[in-house]
């Protein structure tokens, strides 16, 4: 499941918000590097097609492609210079099309990536904004005037970090003047403060909603507002020379008058949005965000237990963290499950392993492309034994075992979506366990997170007798080894039982 966990606004009992979105389970494609139909080594939006009954098998109700406008790809299409064009590379608007057709045939839904934070240096809008101080474009972007020391010498407006490296700001010498970007130079951000920049905006998400797209996931949406004063940073890191400035843009000022604009629009077509927003740890603010009454987005991403073994500064640097640490930030009560290509193939963490080309059979280069072509990135060489054609037919695969476990939630809805969350024995740090209850049905997920077998005791946290497995990671239920006081858990086991709600 992909680690950016979707929250959403609590509902309790049956005072609940029932809504299509809640009850799916989403999966996500890098277009690139899913299927190709041409045997040019890049996968494209026919390959997607042509294995949508995969994804269906799966369980799965939305797909969310990933960006593939027409881009230069210096960020894997998140730079775009061209909102309602497809790359080339990926195929047309026409082969957009029959991918949304052919999602609504067999009751899936199309969720489009969208990027308005920035585009793409190449977009026209840039080029145009660049080319003189003078031009209708110029307020499109974040410009602003260097700053100079007591020698003389020239500097950023301010000391703000980009999210890849170095300066937020570049210098462009046509007109004397920094732009912003928060991530590559190459991705200038928008000036939202600007009413036509807003209005184009709107006028992109109707063009693709117009044909059929449900929905959108806003990336690092909640970076589109700013404080306009745009102050140095504090120095957190003294060893830096460009210190993180999120406090500035990450919900800025007018973030909320932004997101319920873009709100009313998606509300005309039962639109489903979900919204990337890093660097936000207020829940007041999250909930500012999800909240029905507001109108602003359904679901967000969040990344607060995504870094909890990261290091300080550098998100490869491990750093010891505790099952208690992750119990405080699970305690969300709804969520909305989403994969990422591969997960139900388990490869093993990396980003990259996420953009290798899917791994269909045991075929040269993994039945992605033809044998005799060049793959746009390496295939992962252990594709000859993970792959979907064996995952598919083995049923003890992580394959079968996620697509069991969407179904469980299918079926007990009410419960897993809908229903109440508690989480029991909080302060262990083997056992990971909480409650859905919903009505007078209850559901208890248990998780022995050690390499050791461990036995557990129910009755000092309230939890009745088990009416039935529902499902466990070994595959066999053994309702007997949970009817007594004590309940051996092997190493790394999972369990979901129904429960009596009296104890």
């Amino acid at each position: 499941m992909k680690m950016a966990t979707s929250i959403s606004e609590q509902q309790t009992g049956n005072a609940v918000h029932r809504a299509w979105w809640k009850e799916s389970a989403v999966y996500q494609i890098y277009p690139a590097s899913f299927k190709d139909s041409n045997d040019d080594g890049i996968g494209d939006i026919p390959g997607i097609i042509s294995k949508l009954d995969y994804i269906q098998k799966l369980g799965i109700d939305i797909i969310w492609v990933c960006p593939c406008y027409k881009s230069p790809q210096v960020d894997m299409g998140y730079d775009i210079s061209d909102y309602c064009n497809i790359a080339e590379q990926y195929g047309t608007v026409e082969d957009v099309e029959q991918l949304i057709e052919g999602c609504h045939e067999r009751e899936m839904r199309l969720l489009m990536d969208l990027v308005v934070n920035h585009t793409s240096d190449q977009h026209e809008w840039f080029l145009q904004s660049r080319s003189s101080k003078d031009s209708e474009y110029r307020n499109w972007y974040i410009w602003k005037p260097p700053r100079f020391d007591e020698k003389g010498d020239r500097h950023p407006p301010n000391n703000w970090a980009a999210h890849f490296e170095g300066s937020a700001w570049e210098y462009d010498e046509t007109t004397g003047e920094y732009y912003l970007h928060l991530f590559a130079k190459e991705q200038p951000d928008l000036n939202w403060e600007y009413p036509p920049v807003r209005k184009a905006v709107h006028d992109i998400i109707r063009f693709w909603l117009d044909k059929g797209v449900d929905g959108f996931r806003l990336d690092v949406i909640n970076f589109i507002s700013k404080d306009q004063t745009f102050p140095d940073a504090p120095v957190d890191d003294p060893d830096r020379i460009w210190q993180w400035g999120h406090m500035y843009y990450g919900n800025g000022p007018r973030l909320h008058e932004y997101l319920q604009d873009i709100g009313k629009i998606l509300s005309e077509y039962d639109a489903f949005s979900v919204g990337e927003m890093p660097c936000v740890q207020d829940g007041e603010e999250v909930l500012r965000v999800v909240r029905q009454d507001r109108g602003e987005l359904n679901m967000i991403f969040q990344f607060d237990h995504a870094v909890i073994d990261h290091g300080k500064y550098d998100k490869f640097a491990p750093m010891q963290w505790t099952l208690t640490s992750l119990k405080q930030l699970a305690s969300h009560p709804n969520d909305t499950p989403t994969l990422d290509i591969y997960r139900e193939q388990y490869l093993k963490k990396a980003r990259d392993n996420s953009r290798t080309p899917m791994q269909w059979s045991s075929a040269s280069n993994a039945g992605f492309t033809s044998p005799d072509v060049d793959p746009w990135m390496s295939v992962n060489p252990n594709y000859t034994t993970v792959n979907a054609e064996v995952q598919m037919f083995d049923p003890s695969s992580t394959f079968n075992y996620w697509s069991s476990l969407l179904r469980l939630r299918k079926r007990y809805g009410d419960i897993f979506i809908y229903g109440d969350f508690t989480m029991v024995d909080s302060a262990s740090e083997e056992i990971f366990a909480y409650k859905r209850m919903f009505d007078h049905q209850q559901v208890l997920v248990l998780c022995n997170w050690t390499d050791k077998a461990v036995v557990w005791h129910p009755a000092p946290h309230g939890v009745g007798k088990v009416k039935d497995v529902l499902l466990n990671s070994y595959g066999v239920s053994e309702k007997y080894r949970i009817a007594s006081e004590k309940w051996p858990l092997r190493p790394y086991e999972a369990t979901v039982l129904l429960i009596n709600s009296e104890v």
